[in-house]
């Protein structure tokens, strides 16, 4: 057999150099197929990596909707012990019930917006929220969000054919986004007492117009008015406890003043309808006095954590990404929000310091918060970080420059802009997609803010009139900045001053209560470091220097940002000051005496993350979950009095800070 296949094999020759050709070809063709076998696009590294997170992300969602709903506190109970019962568990248990009916008034942001009427990109968008909710609307069609979230630069109302209305009923504000609590949880415990529909509301408004334009334009001021009449005469008399959040403070206080002003300025309610309906106002996180947060937010579009972004992605916020130039759009149309000037710092160097001085002037930033079983440890590690504490400038709410900042005001010169001639404008502004105010300034303005070098509370108010004219000639309509000289003058019965607690007075109330109850133990942006960045014609020329630290970890100094004691939003002194000192007993600011407490929350940061935003934060919004603030709440809603829950509980230095400011009483 062997010798037929050899004989056949010679029968059909293969010539050699063919088979060698056909060898080569099928080497090479290998090699091909390996390569692409080998070949690693980015495109599919990304697919990879998006399919990878949905499928985790399906199968834990797959987990959560299966296992049992008692699960997730088991498994919480296992690692930390036994969770504390719910305050509105607590207090059923005590015996507590529905009493007072209470009021809930959102701050800025947090109380959901929805179309009512549009523009042809908005179509099938009726009724559907534009803020709040899961803001998809932002993702699918965000030139179109931004046109619609916008108001009238002239008029600070609507634009024409927008009409974008504020959401209605405790679900406006209960949620913030979905998982992300508001009210959720103290609405929840309210409940556990008795607490129905019937017995609360939530004074919804439109976040985003000046507070007299709510009742010009929708009638805010007079429903709130009419809902809390029905409510006190349909619970047995009892007047109401009214809980203003962040904002909601300045707008109840302008509420107050509102509804005893005779009619049209006012609801004409009368000086003793306060007195008639209230019985308590329990502010939380109030900014009574401003916060320096909003003077970047409306320098520069800025606040701590966006300086931080744009320093690991420089230039990427203000490039035309995916067709937006992100931050110009913001600012664009935040500066049309005229709700945003009302947390302007108010009562100048007196309140909040000078060149040289400050009230606040010492602050331990190196301070560690633990849980409220580790006090014995934070106390030893507040003692051990002492010696970082420094004698620190807040006063300069502005210092473009490290160096400037840190010196003294009489080491170095400083140019005035006020008479600065916004002459030449920027080169290539006719190429830039979205028109801000600083394109109208010139390269003579810009010059001119920066060599000012530093700018006090008194100076950031020229200077905001500098930089954004149109957007402050409508504040300057609806809010006043200053300290009042003799309050009897007429002209403090505009509205204009009605939210700034320096420049009105309380109700004639004497037996009504008046709360403050905010966060302290967190760093709160205070004072900013600022540098000018020319990079490009179209960008926002001013930034927060992220370069600028302090040269430790235990600096207030950090990522451009000089960080005092607060809520991480509102700073101590604001927050406080009126209560412990301003409104303090019979004082021109309240000369019906009525009583006012100081209620302060240490923080302390969740054990780990079951805990969620935690249970004793202090956190500006999340501590509306704080069960020691909800547990106070329910107990003044049942009826308790300041006295009843122990007078003040004061952690920060709010009563030294208070005894510097020379303010007359």
């Amino acid at each position: 057999m062997s010798f037929l296949r050899q004989r056949k094999a010679t029968a059909n020759p293969v010539p050699r150099e063919e088979e060698e050709e056909k060898e080569k070809k099928n080497v090479k063709a290998m090699s091909i197929e390996g390569e692409k076998t080998k070949r690693w696009s980015c495109v599919d590294s990304c697919c990879w990596f998006v399919g990878f997170i949905c499928s985790i992300w399906w199968f834990l969602l797959f987990l959560y909707n299966a296992m049992p709903a008692s699960f997730p506190q088991y498994v919480t109970e296992a690692i930390t012990g036994p969770l504390p019962d719910p305050p509105g568990v607590k207090l059923r248990k005590e015996g507590l019930t529905v009493k007072h009916p209470v009021v809930f008034v959102p701050g800025i942001v947090t109380g959901g917006l929805e179309l009512w009427e549009g523009r042809q990109c908005a179509d099938g968008l009726f009724r559907k929220r534009l803020w709040g909710g899961t803001f998809g609307e932002l993702y699918k069609r965000p030139l179109c969000w931004v046109e619609h979230m916008s108001l009238d630069n002239e008029t600070g109302l609507d634009r024409p054919g927008i009409r974008v209305r504020p959401v209605s009923g405790l679900v406006a504000a209960d949620y913030f986004a979905p998982g992300y609590f508001v009210w959720a949880v103290l609405i929840a415990n309210l409940a556990r007492i008795g607490y129905e529909e019937k017995n609360m509301y939530m004074a919804a408004y439109d976040w985003r117009i000046s507070f007299q334009n709510t009742e010009v334009r929708d009638r805010t001021l007079s429903r709130i008015k009419s809902n809390i009449e029905l409510m006190v005469a349909t619970n047995g008399g009892n007047k109401v406890v009214v809980i203003p959040h962040s904002m909601g403070v300045l707008y109840f206080l302008h509420f107050m003043k509102w509804v005893e002003a005779p009619a049209p300025m006012g609801g004409g309610g009368g000086s003793d309808w306060c007195a008639k309906h209230i019985k308590a106002v329990t502010n939380i996180g109030g900014p009574f006095l401003g916060v320096p947060k909003s003077v970047a937010g409306l320098f520069s579009i800025e606040a701590r954590d966006i300086a931080v972004a744009r320093a690991f992605a420089p230039g990427f916020l203000d490039k035309d990404v995916f067709g937006l130039q992100t931050l110009q759009h913001l600012m664009r149309m935040t500066r049309t929000w005229d709700s945003t000037m009302s947390m302007i710092p108010k009562g100048g160097d007196t309140i909040w310091g000078g060149l040289d001085w400050s009230p606040d002037v010492y602050y331990n930033c190196s301070v560690k918060k633990y849980k409220n079983n580790d006090t014995c440890n934070a106390f030893q590690n507040d003692k051990e970080n002492l010696g970082f504490m420094k004698n620190i400038n807040y006063g300069r709410l502005i210092s473009f420059g490290k160096d400037i900042a840190e010196l003294h005001s009489s080491k170095f010169e400083r140019l005035d802009f006020r008479g600065a001639i916004k002459g030449r404008n920027l080169a290539n502004t006719s190429n830039c997609d979205v028109w801000t105010e600083y394109h109208e300034m010139g390269v003579e303005g810009i010059k001119a803010v920066t060599d000012h070098k530093a700018y006090t509370a008194d100076s950031i108010l020229d200077l905001l009139h500098f930089v954004a004219p149109k957007m402050m000639k409508r504040g300057d309509a609806h809010f006043s900045y200053g300290i009042a000289d003799n309050l009897d003058d007429q002209k403090y019965k505009h509205y204009k001053y009605w939210s700034n607690p320096l420049e009105t007075t309380l109700p004639d109330a004497p037996d009504m209560e008046i709360y403050s109850m905010y966060g302290v133990g967190i760093p709160t942006e205070r004072a900013y470091v600022y540098k000018f960045a020319p990079q490009s014609d179209c960008n926002i020329p001013f930034q927060i220097d992220t370069s600028a630290n302090g040269g430790n970890e235990n600096s207030c100094l950090k990522d451009g940002v000089y960080s005092t004691d607060g809520d991480e939003t509102v700073p101590v002194l604001s927050a406080g000051f009126m209560c412990a000192k301003g409104w303090r007993g019979r004082t021109r600011f309240n000369p019906s005496g009525i009583r006012t407490f100081i209620r302060e929350y240490d923080h302390a940061p969740p054990a780990n993350l079951l805990e969620g935003r935690g249970t004793q934060s202090g956190a500006h919004v999340d501590i509306l979950g704080n069960f020691a603030l909800i547990e106070d709440i329910i107990r003044v809603a049942a009826g308790a009095s300041g006295e009843d829950l122990g007078g003040d509980r004061v952690h920060s230095d709010i009563f030294k800070w208070a005894e510097k400011i020379n303010l007359e009483l």
